[in-house]
């Protein structure tokens, strides 16, 4: 293994008996299947049918008892490989072993440092009136209605009901770029794409502009081009938010006033700062163990947490109304910038696998399946095809890792040191379960 890096290098040797006995098999396919002229289907000779397709027997040897000569290989010698091998320096002659050099990453090997008795530190749980007043507002905000704007065109804050089309100056036979009955909100924090120019428009105008695309636009149906976009604007409305009253109450819970609503309000606000301060304690775990264990991460692993940090961007660019193609976005500076919390995710990850490993620590079917069903929630489809997407794209044994390694913090967590800080003083909790 390479000092910084957990790459391997492996001679994978496939005996001469074990390619005949494979080249042997494939040449049968192919004469069952083959049509040769001058021959029935299933009656051209073996020896016509390897001379004829020995190229393509060939590449399916490799195919067939590369990727296995090499998975026992590296079960053999009890290597953690992780990511896509790759295979070069082939050597295939006929009646001789068939070698190649695999290159691949694996899992380092690291001596596991005390993880039982971590002492971490946890914030007090305070609720304040402006807290619970945000919360109301929330709620206040979520029983808004919104009521059409004649009297005056539009401004920030309104939500604006558009249709589009636009088309490259540069190459009028390209496809239009269309949407349509799309709201935009207004905002200038945002500074989204057509905000200025809606800004002062009524229902039923039309405006036209242009947009000039940078080079490093994520969208590269967009990148480096100036768009020209006609816009019809179908209506402008305003939110009407309700007065904070009793009524507000009776409209957003079961609860007949609003004192009683500010009661609950104020509770939920409390445990949601409970659930973070634990969250909070966690995090401080991982930073504790992450401190005493110093090793590489394979590549390939950082490789997928970013691709998967780089997904959860987009959706939430989708999930606030912005197109991913045409955000002003340097994609691959964001990239950059998530490398390292990347890297340390990877680590954390590894060494709470093999916390899971050392205290035994399982998956059962019911706890998967239940991360299962709650994931299936979030996303809105049945748990039954999600279960099937991701056995099918080998995405269940990622899922039961991760549920192990968060059975492995709580582990970590359960049996830490907490200390709560009670004004000028301190309670040192030791939690259930340190001792098992």
């Amino acid at each position: 293994m390479e000092a910084e890096t957990c790459k391997r290098e492996l001679l994978i040797e496939i005996p001469a008996d074990a390619v005949r006995k494979e080249s042997e098999k494939v040449a049968a396919r192919y004469s069952r299947s083959v049509r040769v002229p001058g021959f029935r289907p299933g009656h051209v000779p073996a020896h016509l049918v390897r001379q004829r397709f020995r190229e393509e027997i060939k590449s399916q040897v490799v195919q067939t008892l590369v990727p296995k000569f090499f998975n026992d290989t590296v079960k053999d010698r009890q290597l953690s490989a992780v990511g896509q091998p790759e295979f070069e320096d082939l050597k295939f002659e006929e009646g001789q072993p068939l070698t190649c050099k695999a290159t691949f990453e694996v899992v380092p090997e690291f001596e596991l440092k005390e993880y039982k008795g971590l002492a971490v530190e946890e914030e007090p749980v305070t609720v304040t009136d402006g807290e619970v007043d945000k919360a109301l507002e929330e709620l206040r905000e979520s029983a808004a209605t919104y009521e059409v704007v004649s009297d005056r065109p539009a401004k920030d804050g309104d939500d604006v009901t558009v249709s589009y089309r636009g088309r490259d100056l540069k190459d009028p036979k390209a496809e239009p770029i269309e949407g349509h009955e799309i709201v935009i909100h207004l905002d200038a924090r945002e500074g989204g794409m057509f905000d200025e120019h809606l800004r002062g428009a009524r229902g039923g105008d039309t405006r036209e502009f242009e947009v000039s695309y940078p080079e490093d636009s994520p969208s590269k149906k967009l990148a480096g081009k100036t768009i020209s976009y006609r816009v019809e604007v179908h209506s402008i409305k305003r939110k009407v938010l309700p007065a904070v009253d009793d009524e507000l109450a009776r409209t957003v819970s079961e609860f007949s006033t609003l004192e009683d609503l500010r009661t609950k309000v104020r509770q939920d606000v409390e445990k949601l700062h409970r659930r973070n301060a634990e969250k909070t304690v966690r995090q401080r775990l991982v930073e504790q163990l992450l401190k005493r264990h110093q090793f590489p991460v394979p590549a390939s692993m950082v490789n997928d947490q970013l691709e998967h940090r780089m997904e959860i961007a987009v959706t939430q660019l989708v999930a606030r109304g912005i197109d991913p193609r045409t955000a002003q976005l340097d994609w691959r500076k964001l990239r950059d910038k998530m490398q390292p919390e990347a890297e340390q995710a990877v680590r954390a990850a590894i060494i709470l696998e093999r916390i899971a490993k050392a205290e035994k620590i399982e998956v059962s079917e019911e706890e998967l399946d239940q991360s299962i069903r709650e994931i299936a929630q979030q996303r809105g489809e049945t748990p039954a095809a999600l279960k099937t997407r991701l056995t099918r794209d080998g995405g269940l044994a990622k899922l039961q890792s991760s549920c192990r390694s968060q059975k492995a913090l709580d582990f970590v967590y359960r049996n830490a040191q907490i200390t709560h800080s009670v004004g000028q003083e301190e309670q040192v909790r030791e939690t259930a379960g340190q001792t098992s």
